[in-house]
């Protein structure tokens, strides 16, 4: 089943005429997702072209799901413009917008969460390498990849991917599929301080679906998000989980990386947050190389 996005999802690209989001449009469309729109104001009527695929561009997303039907989009606009590319999602009525953009505006994004309460749209990001489900051919195409992900290291199966790394995300996949084993979907949610998607959502998604038999949770410092994920995972949580938190040598009050990744006042250290992981059961790896062979040996 997976979770959040499927093969037949149909997708749009919000930014798909600059060069990032027309690259990453490209691989996609390889990988075989249903891409179906794209969207650039001003350059509505146009179309993009890939592999023998003709895909329309429009004005507005509004347009956009109107005469496709689709029902998630990928942000690839600049900082000061994406937060109102994710709100402009919101409006149409998308399920999911996957916010790939870094160097948001903190009081943008608090202002678009707060524009998106009471909405059915789910934000994933921003600041993420996006969401991946595996497809069942060759090297896992005709599957979904939406984002930035490389679409050649994932697997079909059975474990379940959520990180606030990009890096680490692709870490685990490929450990995954090193020993071949699959995956049911993988979430990059980004590591920034305001996002749409925290551990603990993705978590109780992969819990309720049946596909997924085993989760890799990874964190970082900074934030409490792991922490509220394993009270969770201690109390319902039916299936194995093994973690890892990067950032255990960072210096107090110092930001590193992502801009979420930063601790003061004593909380959202790496030592707090590995400590929750033990309490709750989590199997932790004391290294990102460990990441596979911890929840293997846990399943």
């Amino acid at each position: 089943m997976a979770i959040l996005v499927k093969p037949n999802t149909k997708v749009l690209i919000q930014g798909i005429t600059g060069s990032f989001g027309a690259r990453h449009a490209q691989l996609s469309i390889d990988y075989g997702t249903q891409v179906v729109a794209g969207v650039t104001p001003g350059k509505g009527g146009q179309c993009f072209e890939h592999g023998g695929k003709k895909v329309p561009i429009f004005d507005t997303v509004a347009e956009a799901v109107k005469q496709t039907g689709a029902t998630a989009s990928a942000v690839f606009v600049p900082p000061p413009f994406a937060a109102d590319a994710i709100l402009e999602g919101v409006d149409a009525g998308l399920e999911l917008v996957v916010a790939i953009t870094e160097g948001i505006p903190v009081n943008d994004m608090v202002k678009a969460k707060r524009a998106m309460q009471g909405s059915k749209t789910r934000l994933i990001g921003p600041n993420c390498p996006g969401i991946v489900t595996p497809g069942e051919g060759k090297d896992s195409h005709g599957g979904c990849r939406i984002g930035i992900a490389p679409g050649y290291i994932h697997k079909r199966g059975n474990i379940g991917v959520v990180s606030r790394s990009g890096t680490l995300t692709y870490e685990a996949v490929w450990q995954l599929t090193s020993r071949g084993v699959g995956q049911s979907t993988c979430v990059g949610i980004g590591g920034d301080p305001v996002n749409g998607t925290s551990h603990l959502d993705v978590i109780k998604l992969f819990n309720d679906d049946p596909e997924t038999h085993g989760i890799i949770m990874i964190g970082e410092i900074g934030g409490s998000t792991e922490e509220e994920a394993a009270e969770w995972i201690a109390k319902h949580c039916k299936k194995p989980v093994a973690g890892f938190i990067a950032g255990t040598t960072a210096p107090p009050g110092r930001r590193m990386g992502h801009a979420g990744a930063i601790v003061s006042g004593g909380k959202g250290t790496a030592e707090a947050k590995i400590a929750a992981f033990k309490a709750a059961g989590i199997g932790v790896a004391v290294t990102p190389s460990e990441m596979a062979e911890t929840l293997l040996k846990m399943l």
